[in-house]
């Protein structure tokens, strides 16, 4: 596992977002798997930049999301399509026909099945980007006794449904069950790189780079399985989480 530490958070995006670009260069049809939440959204306008100056083409990149909320239409604010089409899709030049996010709405069993298919099309991810929850959990793959290999449905923590509550009006309005991808379905990748900010991660970053133990408790921590992982995390987030380097 190799750690990236940067000065900043803007640091850190520009570092990942130069890692896509030379992928998409070197492999113009590449396969890239996609996280939501707040932490790659300067990573994507990094995307969106290089696009723009003809740094970048899309024309022929695939892309599979990690998750999906259940419950909620892929027209909601808070959906995860809307969140990929506002912040990166609607502004570069990928075929939306190439791009797959989960669909949150009818037979949830049916839904987790054809991301799971999605997820093998084609042959495993070329990159697949990561962020990382307070409690160390991937995706959606919560911490707890038991993790699930393929895409399944997980039912949310308490602090999961929490710390999502922020983008909706109420917490109430959170959904309580998302479709995921597994574990073996992001071991998969040929090469991952996780992104994180803040001092609310430093719990769960000592776990992924401090030692060399594994434990469900901390889902991130399975990512020492893999031979291609690179975490990348700014000096102030280093710090907290004890990283000597």
């Amino acid at each position: 596992m190799q750690v990236i530490v940067t000065k900043s958070y803007d640091e850190s995006c520009q570092v990942v977002a130069q890692m896509f670009c030379e992928l998409i260069r070197q492999k113009p049809d590449c396969k890239l798997g996609l996280a939501t939440g707040g932490t790659p959204v300067p990573m994507y306008k990094k995307l969106i930049e290089a696009n723009k100056a003809g740094e970048v083409d899309f024309s022929r990149v695939r892309t599979v999301n990690l998750d999906e909320y259940c419950g909620i239409p892929a027209t909601h604010p808070q959906s995860y399509r809307y969140f990929m089409d506002e912040n990166l899709f609607d502004h570069v030049n990928i075929d939306k026909a190439n791009t797959y996010v989960a669909n949150g709405l009818g037979d949830a069993a049916a839904n987790a099945a054809a991301l799971e298919q999605k997820v093998r099309e084609g042959g495993a991810a070329d990159l697949q980007l990561l962020g990382i929850g307070n409690n160390g959990h991937i995706a959606f793959n919560e911490a707890g006794d038991a993790l699930v290999a393929e895409a399944h449905i997980e039912q949310l923590t308490e602090s999961t449904i929490n710390a999502n509550a922020r983008f909706f009006a109420s917490r109430e309005e959170v959904p309580t069950s998302a479709i995921t991808m597994g574990m073996a379905d992001i071991l998969a990748a040929k090469k991952i790189v996780l992104m994180a900010n803040g001092p609310a991660k430093a719990d769960a970053i000592r776990g992924l780079i401090g030692d060399g133990r594994i434990t469900t408790q901390n889902p991130s921590t399975l990512l020492k399985l893999h031979p291609d992982v690179v975490v990348v995390i700014e000096e102030e987030l280093a710090k907290a989480a004890g990283w000597q380097g």
